[in-house]
Parts: C-alpha cells; sequence; structure tokens
C-alpha cells in the first residue's frame, strides 16, 4: 500500500494538498527537520504520530512514552544531544508533565530545540477539562505560537525549533482541536536540514539545584523575555488588515478564521489585527492598533480571557468576555452577534434525540459492566471509582461513578475508604491497562505501602484503544514492531497485589472474580482483578461469528439485549444487527446473559442471508482533468450529520478530493469534523467547503446542502440555521435508536416533517440501497449519498469522472474501491422524489 505521509514529506516544495491539521503539522516536522517526536496519545493531538510520524520511522526518530512526563524528559534528553524534538499532547496533560515542563522551561544553555505541542480542546468534545494553560506558559516564560491555518500548522515546527535554538527556550505550539481535526490547503514547505546543536561539553548546568535555578531565572527574566518581546514586536506574522477605523478587532489562533469569515461575510470595513504569539504578547503593536480605532475594539478567543486580561491591565479599553461568560470557544456566528450583527436562528419544537457514546458493540468491558450493574442493584457494591479511557463510558452502564484524571481512579479510592472504613469492600477501583501504566500503577504501590485494603480491577484489552489503538506497555509490540516484554500481572503481583486474572468474555469468571475479591477485602487484603483475553475488537481480526436465537425457547425477557448489536425483530424475537462483531470470536456476551439457553454462536456463512457480493472492479480511467475556472461556482458549501460510525467524516474527505481535482486548490477549500468520544455512537458534523471560503465551521445560512444520514439527526441544535435560503436537505430514512432511549421517546415521522415542513428536503432510503446491494452492514449508505448527492444541485456540476476519481483516491484498496463505486452509481441510478 502506498505510504502516504512518505510521499508528503519528499514531494516537491510548493505541491498543494488538501491535509488534516495533524497531518499537515506532521510533515513539516519532517521537512522542517526536526530529528524527533515523542508523546503520549491523547485528542486531539495523536495522529501527528498516529497517523503520521509513525508512518516515516526512517526519517525521524518517534515513539510513544508511557507518559507525557515521560515523554517531555525524553524529548529534553534529545535536546541535550544536541538534537531538536517535538513532544505531542493535549492540555489536560501538560499538567501531568507539569513538573519537567516547569523546571525545564527556565534551561539557557545551548542545546537542540525543544517543541511542546499541545493541542486544545476548550469545547470539550473528548477532554476531561477546559482549563486555558496560558496563564501557566506566561509564568514558565515560555514563547507560544497558535497557529491560524493549515499552513501555519504545517511550518509551525521548523519556525517552533528556530526561536527554541536562538533563545534556548522551549517552544509552545498550541493548535486549537478544531484546526487539529480539521483538513484544508497546504503547499508543501521547502525541506529543511539541521545539525545538532553544540552542546557544552559538561551538563552540569542542566541542573535544578537552587544555585542554578536562581542564575537561570534571572537569565530568563533579563535577557530571554526582553529578546522574545522584540522577536513577536517585529514578527511579519502578525497581521494588520486595516478598514475604516469604526471596530477593531484583536485575535489569534483558530479565531482568526472565524473573524475573517464574518469579516468576509458581513463586514468588509472592520479592522483586524491577528497576533502570531500569545507570549509575550506584542503589546506596542497592539496599542498602536486600539488607538488607530474610532470605535470599540473586541478580543475575541478562545479559552478564558488571556489576552483581553493582559490588555486590560495595560489600560487598554477593549471587550470582549465578562468575567463570569461560560463561553471558551467561538464560532463565526458567535462572533458575528458579538460585534452587533443581528442572526435569524430557527428553533426546533422537537427535542433532539440524546446520543451518550457508548462502548462499542462486542466491546471485552461489556460482561465486566453488566456484572458492575447488577451487583449494585442487589445491593453489592456502593460506588465504582473510574479513570479515563473506553471504560469511562461504563458511566452509561451505571458501573462508573466517578473520572477525575489518568490513573487517578485508585488513589480516590484510598481516600475515600480512609475516611469510610465500611465502604473497603462495597467499592472498587477501575482502570485501563494503558493507563494502569501511565500512572495508575502509583497508587498500586500506594495501596501496598500503606497496607491498605480493597479492590481494584484492571480492565486490558492491549492497546490504547479510545485514542485509536495505539501500542502501550500491554500490546503484543512497540511503535517500532518490536515485541514488548512487559507483564502486566506480574508487575502487579510482584508489588505485592493479591492477583486474580479472568478471561473478559467469561461472564462467570468475572463475577466470581469479583466476589472474591471484595469477600477478601472485608478481611483486609488488597485485591488487583485484572480482566483480559478480550483484545480490544478494532486492532483484532475480524470474526465471523454472530448469534441467532431458537423462538421456542425465547422467553423475549430482553436479559440479552445488552448490545448495539442485537435488537427485537417484529416479532420481539432477538435478532443482531449489521453492528454484531461477534465478539472477536469469543463466547458471545449477549449468549451468557441468556438464562434459558436460547441463543447459539454460529458462523455468519450459517445465518439465512445472501452471500457478500463481490463487487466488479470498476473500469480503468484516465486521470479526469480539472474544470475551466468560470464553470466553477464561487463557493459551494455543505454539513452532514450523523451517528458515530455512519461514515460522515469519510463523505468529507471525498468532497475535499472532489475539490481539489476540480480545481479549487488555487482558492480554498476546508473541511471540519467532530472527533473523539463522539464517533463511538454519539452526534457526528463533518462540514465542508470550497471557492471564496475560511472556515471550517460554516455562517448560518450559507450550505448549500444539510444532509442527515441518521433521521432525527437533522433536528440537532444549529444544523438547520447553516442552511441558505433555497438549499436542498437530503434526509436518509435511516433510523438509530440509542440504547438508552425507549422507542417511543423518538421523535416520529410527523413531528420531523412539521419541523421541515418549510425546506426543501429530499427523502432518501440509503441504507436501505445498501442492504439491496448486498452489503450486510450497511456501511455503504453513506456513499449512496454520496451519489444522490452528486446529483443534486449545485453539486450536479461536477463530472462524474471527478467523483468517481475523488472516492478512489479516499480508499484505493481493489475491494474497497469496487464496492465503493457500485455504491456511489447506484445512488445516482435511485429515483429522488421530488423535494418540497
Amino acid at each position: 500500500m502506498t505510504n502516504q505521509i512518505r510521499q508528503l514529506c519528499l514531494a516537491p516544495d510548493g505541491q498543494t494538498e488538501v491535509l488534516q491539521g495533524n497531518i499537515a503539522f506532521a510533515v513539516g516536522c519532517v521537512r522542517g527537520g526536526i530529528h524527533a517526536a515523542d508523546g503520549y496519545p491523547g485528542t486531539p493531538s495523536t495522529e501527528v504520530i498516529h497517523r503520521g510520524l509513525s508512518q516515516v520511522q526512517d526519517l525521524i526518530t518517534v515513539g510513544w512514552s508511557v507518559n507525557e512526563a515521560v515523554a517531555s524528559a525524553v524529548g529534553h534528553g534529545h535536546t541535550l544531544a544536541g538534537r531538536d524534538c517535538v513532544v505531542t499532547m493535549k492540555i489536560p496533560c501538560l499538567f501531568q508533565a507539569g513538573d519537567i515542563f516547569t523546571s525545564g522551561a527556565l534551561y539557557t544553555q545551548p542545546r537542540g530545540g525543544l517543541v511542546y505541542y499541545i493541542a486544545s480542546d476548550f469545547v470539550p468534545s473528548s477532554t476531561q477539562h477546559t482549563i486555558d494553560p496560558r496563564y501557566l506558559f506566561k509564568s514558565c516564560f515560555v514563547p507560544v505560537f497558535e497557529p491560524r491555518n493549515h499552513q501555519e500548522m504545517h511550518e509551525s515546527a521548523a519556525l517552533a525549533v528556530e526561536i527554541a535554538r536562538t533563545y534556548r527556550t522551549p517552544v509552545v505550539v498550541m493548535p486549537s482541536g478544531i484546526l487539529c481535526h480539521s483538513e484544508g490547503l497546504v503547499r508543501m514547505m521547502e525541506p529543511q536540514s539541521r545539525g545538532p546543536v553544540e552542546v557544552p561539553p559538561s551538563l552540569k548546568p542542566f541542573n535544578v539545584m537552587p544555585v542554578v535555578a536562581r542564575a537561570n531565572y534571572d537569565n530568563v527574566v533579563t535577557e530571554r523575555i526582553p529578546a522574545l518581546t522584540k522577536l513577536v514586536e517585529d514578527s511579519p506574522l502578525n497581521h494588520w488588515e486595516r478598514g475604516t477605523g469604526r471596530l477593531g478587532v484583536i485575535t489569534y489562533g483558530i479565531c482568526d478564521m472565524y473573524t475573517r469569515e464574518v469579516k468576509e461575510s458581513l463586514a468588509p470595513d472592520i479592522d483586524v489585527l491577528s497576533l502570531a504569539f500569545t507570549n509575550p504578547l506584542p503589546l506596542d503593536l497592539i496599542r498602536r492598533f486600539c488607538e488607530s480605532i474610532d470605535g470599540p475594539v473586541f478580543v475575541i478567543e478562545d479559552g478564558y480571557r488571556f489576552v483581553q486580561e493582559a490588555l486590560l491591565q495595560e489600560g487598554l479599553k477593549v471587550k470582549g468576555k465578562d468575567a463570569h461568560d461560560p463561553l471558551n470557544e467561538w464560532s463565526p456566528a458567535l462572533i458575528a452577534e458579538k460585534l452587533g450583527f443581528e442572526l435569524t436562528h430557527p428553533r426546533s419544537v422537537v427535542p433532539a434525540v440524546p446520543r451518550p457514546p457508548a462502548i462499542c458493540p462486542g466491546c471485552p468491558y461489556r460482561l465486566f459492566g453488566e456484572e458492575v450493574a447488577a451487583m449494585r442493584k442487589k445491593g453489592l457494591i456502593d460506588a465504582v471509582f473510574g479513570d479515563i479511557g473506553c471504560y469511562a463510558l461504563l458511566y452509561y452502564l451505571n458501573a462508573v461513578d466517578t473520572c477525575l484524571a489518568m490513573g487517578a481512579g485508585e488513589a480516590m479510592r484510598q481516600g475515600f475508604t480512609l475516611s469510610r472504613p465500611e465502604e473497603t469492600w462495597r467499592c472498587l477501583a477501575v482502570v485501563g491497562d494503558s493507563t494502569e501504566c501511565h500512572t495508575g500503577m502509583a497508587a498500586t504501590r500506594n495501596a501496598v505501602y500503606r497496607n491498605m485494603a480493597g479492590v481494584k480491577v484492571v480492565l486490558d484489552n492491549s492497546w490504547a484503544a479510545m485514542t485509536g489503538g495505539q501500542p502501550s506497555p500491554t500490546s503484543p509490540v512497540n511503535l517500532a514492531c518490536q515485541p514488548i516484554r512487559f507483564d502486566l500481572p506480574k508487575t502487579l503481583e510482584t508489588h505485592g497485589a493479591n492477583l486474580h486474572v479472568v478471561a473478559a468474555y467469561n461472564r462467570k469468571g468475572v463475577h466470581d472474580a469479583l466476589t472474591t475479591a471484595l469477600k477478601d477485602a472485608a478481611n483486609g487484603t488488597y485485591s488487583t482483578v485484572v480482566i483480559r483475553e478480550g483484545e480490544c475488537l478494532r486492532q483484532s481480526d475480524v470474526s465471523t461469528q454472530r448469534v441467532v436465537a431458537d423462538p421456542d425457547l425465547c422467553k423475549q425477557c430482553g436479559l440479552c439485549l445488552i448490545c448495539p448489536g442485537i435488537e427485537k425483530d417484529p416479532d420481539g424475537v432477538p435478532v443482531i444487527n449489521q453492528l454484531c462483531s461477534g465478539c472477536g470470536g469469543h463466547t458471545p456476551s449477549c449468549l451468557q446473559m441468556c438464562p434459558f439457553g436460547a441463543l447459539k454462536a454460529i458462523d455468519i456463512s450459517e445465518l439465512d442471508r445472501p452471500a457478500a457480493p463481490v463487487f466488479p472492479a470498476p473500469p480503468k480511467a484516465e486521470a479526469p482533468a480539472g474544470m475551466a475556472h468560470d464553470a466553477l461556482p464561487t463557493r459551494i458549501s455543505l454539513a452532514i450529520r450523523g451517528v458515530g460510525g455512519q461514515g460522515s467524516i469519510f463523505s468529507g474527505r471525498v468532497l475535499t478530493q472532489l475539490a481539489f481535482l476540480a480545481g479549487y486548490g488555487e482558492k480554498n477549500i476546508v473541511k471540519g469534523e467532530t472527533h473523539g468520544m463522539s464517533q463511538m455512537g454519539g452526534p457526528v458534523i463533518s462540514t465542508f467547503a470550497c471557492g471564496d471560503v475560511v472556515s471550517p465551521v460554516l455562517m448560518p445560512g450559507t450550505a448549500d446542502v444539510l444532509i442527515a444520514l441518521e433521521h432525527s439527526e437533522i433536528l440537532r441544535a444549529g444544523f438547520l440555521d447553516t442552511l441558505r435560503p433555497g438549499g436542498t436537505v437530503l434526509l436518509a430514512d435511516t433510523k438509530v435508536v440509542p440504547p438508552t432511549l425507549r422507542e417511543e421517546e423518538y421523535p416520529s415521522n410527523e413531528q420531523i416533517d412539521m419541523m421541515l415542513n418549510t425546506y426543501n428536503v429530499v427523502k432518501v432510503d440509503v441504507l436501505g440501497e445498501a442492504l439491496e446491494l448486498g452489503d450486510p452492514t450497511g456501511r455503504m449508505a453513506n456513499v449512496v449519498m454520496l451519489g444522490i448527492l452528486s446529483t443534486t444541485p449545485p453539486f450536479d456540476v461536477f463530472p462524474v469522472e471527478l467523483w468517481h476519481e475523488a472516492l478512489r483516491r479516499v480508499n484505493s484498496q481493489p475491494g474497497i474501491w469496487a464496492a465503493n463505486y457500485a455504491a456511489f452509481n447506484a445512488g445516482r441510478r435511485m429515483p429522488q422524489p421530488v423535494g418540497r
């Protein structure tokens, strides 16, 4: 298979590509001459190493460390060898690495450049808190660059390393999670090469002994910060777009995109000062900007009010967020309203369906969750102290209560039982294998060291699963595909814990292990239950095992309906659906829940279903030519909503390739999307725009087409707002009812029709068409929808050959390309009812 990352790293400078922000940064690391990268998986930063640098390990030294503190120290080690290193993480994990970050910030000797890539998620979509770290950065005297677009993402590593080397300081690159996961145009930077820095022969100055730390602090305050201040004041990366002076905006980071979208759409005469650096601030430049504005000056920034407060302290009269305003991530619409523009918002009288994220169908954690929930019902367990990982989603099964930070659950349990000793045998701590290796094992040592009884459960699925399946110490191999010798159960046993090891798909075994461990806790024993032999299904071979019910034995009690992969048929008998994973070939969880023996495991070939079709290879075609510039619409935009797993993100990627092939690479192409827990059965949105566009977040009233891959997702707040007058809604008949929702609570067709009665709506049964094609999973429904979109104005302007090539480029594996080709053409042939 073609290594696309390698091709990008070695491509000619100036070549234009549409890239995700994280990938643009990763490629920029290699082209920018960075020597090494290290980190720990954390959305929204994970793809830099996972999908990017891990693919070119012969061009850069790269690896995952067990946590962010270790990764940061590894990074410092690279710099003491004279090499440059990037360390990746999300904001909460900066604080896990806090001791390394703060102590190392004041090193002032010559060394290689150290760059921290710290991705923000202020919504949050997948992160556990929304703390603004800029105040910490300022107190550490560390320069901070906040990329404003995908091109700056691509070039930021090289820029940061030059600053780090020149000013002998770590540098923070802090992109917004929206920028990390959206896609945009990137022109490949000129490749750079740097030799190692000549580090002093003695490493003794790299020390935090008080006398050294004091001297370093004095140097940083009197020399580094004044020099960095001059750098940012004179930087050509600050952009002052002059207007009429009636209104000014100071902004930075992702908010630059949003502000420029508003400026181009509604307010071309406003003045905008866009900052490249947020520490130190170019206060003289900002003061000159404010003096040039006759009217109000607004500060538009995500996070809290870092720049706004700094300017107020300087006596500048700027406006922004109130001190108690909870808003911490702007959108173009919110900025427009802040600047005084009135926008209309259609209000839905039908609430959107709540869709909490869920563990995957067949997940090895499910039986544990069911057992804990059952024990709680019986009054045997009062509290469960959770942690960060997939198992945090057991919250929705009533099998986890708390979640604080990586590795904190067991220590919380210890504190809780020290204050309430009677709860020692009535509560659990739960942690995953990668999190246990991250920081959780310290609490295991603490329990043994302090001789505290209790029960800790380690759910071992062999991977850092929630962030996409990165290797951890419990995986078969590391990032370099070297076998791992670490043995988690032996390590815990050596610590002194009383160990119980049980298979994840053994319901009785899980029950017995928990019962025994809680009884032992009542007698003063500290036990660790390791639930393993249940590898994350996303990393294991696809199973052909399925389940069938015997209608004569089935009592229709519903006890087996524990998983999205099984549901009732019209007669009330359990039947698997397209989500069933076969529990990875292990004894199916649903089968073990049935007290009547009505379910049995079979191979998928035994089901009364037609065999999966083998689609003929698409005809070979020459690469299609782009379109004439005068044939391209000035602007096209679209938004897609669906449920995690329906393929809305894939569809967005096809559209970016389509626009690139058509010729919009000379203008602009942007795509935005939701990542993280929203993908795990939650609501997902993907946006696309090309032409005269700026932001991956659409302004209200600008989308030509809205697609709802799931029927009720059309009701999601703000979605209909984005449709332009006269635009089209493509509404799928597909209904995905969350397991937590009663069927009668799902919005009726009549309610949705009433909500949409003033819109141009085209209803389509894309799932039915996919099933008709012989796709038993229904996963080709999104490609069928793309076929329909290709016949819908204004997307019908693109020749079908361009659509086919875009599909092929997104996934060129022969079998998948053939299936997508068939599904797309089936969508084009579908009769479409006239929209109203």
